[in-house]
Order: C-alpha cells, then sequence, then structure tokens
C-alpha cells in the first residue's frame, strides 16, 4: 500500500486495518515457522504497510493535538482580552 493511499484513509479506518495486517503478519509468521510460507518477501511488505499506517496515524494525532493546543490559546487570549 503507498503512502498517499493510506493518507486518505480516516483514523478509524487505519487502525482496523492495522489490526487486521497485524493478524496476517501474525499467520504469516506461523506459516514460515511450519515451512509453509511461499513466498517469505510477503512477511517484510506487511511489516512496512503496518509501520507506515502507524506512521501516518500518529501524524494524524499530532495535527489534532496542535489543533486543539492552538484553539485553546486562543481562547486564552481571548479571555484575557475581555
Amino acid at each position: 500500500m503507498k503512502i498517499f493511499e493510506i493518507r486518505e484513509l480516516p483514523a478509524q479506518e487505519l487502525r482496523k486495518r492495522i489490526k487486521d495486517e497485524e493478524e496476517n503478519l501474525m499467520n504469516l509468521k506461523f506459516q514460515k515457522a511450519t515451512s509453509q510460507l511461499e513466498s517469505p518477501i510477503k512477511i517484510r511488505t506487511i511489516r512496512r504497510d503496518i509501520a507506515r499506517m502507524k506512521t501516518v496515524l500518529r501524524e494524524i494525532e499530532l495535527k489534532q493535538n496542535k489543533q486543539a493546543a492552538h484553539t485553546s490559546a486562543q481562547e486564552k487570549k481571548a479571555s484575557k482580552a475581555e
């Protein structure tokens, strides 16, 4: 999954996909342990996709925190001006 595709998703959808991909990764690791995994490169690609999704989710959280701090600072300014 490309980063621009991930950035288009809402936070709730990202959380759901991260959970699904982590389950998928666990299954692939079990397959690898039992020598049933056809392509070990899948583990790496899923791990990287999870990392990308977590990065974008963190960016969203930081953006929301920054906006909340900015609005509270404006409210304090407005109350002092009165």
